[in-house]
């Protein structure tokens, strides 16, 4: 291959920034002219509810599809083939559950938060405290793996190499991230969103044709030169077996496919219980609209991750596993290598600079949700018990905007050359335990209780948490948090396959432990017949 052994000597470090530049100013343009419009709370936390389906489901894309989307599954694929392709089909699949489950029910029972839902027909200040307390957990640690990512990939992507620039380009990304929700709230950052689904998937969908037109359309052509590129690697990290087939990262032992199988368990159901990508069930005006946006996010991240599984093996084929895994980055450097080879540097800036925008609209969008769920759910209903005006709210939201902003600049620093993907798969795996069951249980069972939808949230928040502190992921192997320790007696380094039943159990075992104390009838009722008509939801949004 042309590319440097060094991987770091690869493409235009000034282009790169003048690119991302260029995005900056395009979509700050944008954040403040929707400024222009954001006066009430509703504004700043669900852009006034004014966007259309197929808007919204660009956003919802924008806001899904990550740099671990990005990179990480295409690299993924380089080196493991099919076991990393995987991971697109849990992703993808995801949204099946979430449109069938979730998406319209939620849209007509709820009005800023996923708390709106859970406290509708239960006591209002212990859920909606814990549902908050859910909703930081996941937001904190996804925005953590994010803005340890943006200083990961600038190495490659920046020719920086030290820790300092490193850390320089975390706190930059944060800034904007907090100029970006401070000056747009909702509406700015749906703007940002869409224009970074349009790139990302527009980029993609361009190497996906290059890679073809490079084996004149035939993808077994493709799929046999990359197996002979990944089988020829003489590096003890690639996978040596078929990886047409099943097996090279997780048929090693039986426990490695438990492990899998409690890893997807996490990505499809967690999805579902995602505080950022539920909360733009709200930034539309019906359920309706609701539901088309997430067909449209289906078919937009659908074809995304079509696109990855070309360019994975495209990358094993063009630019080979050996340069892959010797660049900064690593595995996520296979995409940027990958449009360098297609397109040399001009190509691989406009990469780099998606790949930067990626980052930043996902933790724009993140940290919106973690400050709504605060100012709206702690400050104004469980402080003030609802006494709080819109306008305390929004200066409370803006304020948690720059407090999260801080911490997860510094968490990030920290984070630099951590396991990224353990903190992402700690996001979703929270996700699934804390949120999803209480938000279904609270839908479809007309018996659960208060009781048991704490139990539920703090029974599978403590649990998920309790088994990846205690897992392989943080201690004990090479790749840990902290290699050079051994405290890991839970074997999965996801514990979904554990911590996700236990709270669906948990959550009946409150409801009957809590049964004495009966919750309101009449709301009970209320909440039956909106979520499964809508009647009530305007006038409610309304007030």
């Amino acid at each position: 291959m042309t590319i440097l052994a060094q991987g770091s000597d690869v493409g235009n470090p000034l282009l790169n920034i003048a690119i991302f530049a260029l995005f900056v100013v395009v979509t700050m343009t944008l954040v403040i002219r929707a400024s222009k419009t954001t006066k009430k709370a509703s504004d700043f936390y669900t852009g006034g509810g004014q966007f259309s389906g197929p808007q919204n489901g660009f956003a919802i894309a924008g806001d899904y599809l990550s740099a671990a989307s990005f990179l990480g599954i295409a690299g993924a694929i380089a080196i493991y083939g099919y076991d990393g392709f995987l991971y697109s089909i849990g992703f993808l699949v995801a949204w099946l559950v979430a449109l069938m489950l979730v998406a319209e029910l939620l849209r007509n029972t709820g009005r800023f938060t996923m708390a709106d839902v859970l406290s509708f027909r239960l006591r209002q200040r212990p859920v909606r405290m814990a549902a908050a307390l859910s909703t930081l957990a996941v937001s904190l640690f996804y925005l953590l793996a994010q803005m340890a990512g943006a200083g990961g990939l600038v190495a490659l992507l920046l020719d920086i190499h030290s820790q300092a620039g490193q850390a320089l380009v975390v706190a930059v990304v944060g800034l904007l991230m907090i100029a970006y929700v401070l000056i747009g709230g909702m509406k700015g950052t749906t703007y940002v969103q869409m224009v970074k689904a349009v790139l990302l998937i527009a980029g993609a969908g361009v190497m996906f044709v290059l890679v073809l037109l490079a084996v004149r359309g035939n993808f077994s052509t493709l799929l046999a030169q990359a197996q002979m590129a990944i089988s020829g690697s003489a590096n003890p990290s690639v996978a040596s077996t078929d990886v047409l087939a099943p097996g090279a990262k997780y048929g090693i032992s039986g426990m490695s496919k438990i492990d899998f199988i409690s890893l997807g368990i996490a990505l499809v159901l967690g999805t579902a219980g995602l505080p950022h990508v539920l909360m733009r069930f709200y930034t539309v005006p019906t359920a309706r609209e609701a539901r088309r946006s997430v067909t449209w996010a289906i078919g937009l991240i659908g074809a995304f991750y079509l696109f990855t599984l070309v360019l994975g093996y495209g990358a094993a084929k063009l630019v080979g596993p050996d340069a892959i895994l010797a660049a900064p980055g690593k595995e996520n450097a296979a995409a940027p290598l990958l449009a360098f080879e297609l397109g040399g540097t001009l190509f691989l800036g406009i990469i780099s600079a998606v790949a930067f925008a990626t980052i930043l609209a996902v933790v724009a969008g993140l940290a919106i949700t973690a400050s709504a769920s605060f100012a709206h759910d702690i400050y104004a209903s469980v402080i003030k018990h609802g006494n709080a005006s819109e306008e305390e709210q929004v200066r409370v939201s803006r304020i948690t905007v720059v407090v999260i902003g801080i911490v997860s600049i510094v968490l990030g620093i920290l984070a630099m050359g951590q396991n990224i993907a353990f903190l992402v798969a700690l996001a979703f795996a929270v996700a699934a335990s804390a949120n999803l069951p209480t938000l279904l249980y609270s839908l479809f069972w007309k018996r659960f209780n208060t009781t048991g939808a704490l139990f539920s949230i703090y029974g599978g928040l403590i649990s998920c948490l309790t088994l990846i502190v205690f897992s392989p992921a943080v201690s004990g192997r090479p790749s840990a948090m902290f290699p050079s320790v051994d405290f890991s007696w839970f074997p999965l380094s996801n514990p979904g396959i554990v911590s996700i039943p236990l709270a669906f159990l948990l959550g009946i075992v409150g409801t009957f432990v809590g049964a004495r104390r009966t919750e309101d009838p009449v709301k009970q009722a209320e909440m039956e017949v909106r979520s499964l008509t809508g009647v009530g939801v305007e006038k409610a949004v309304s007030h």
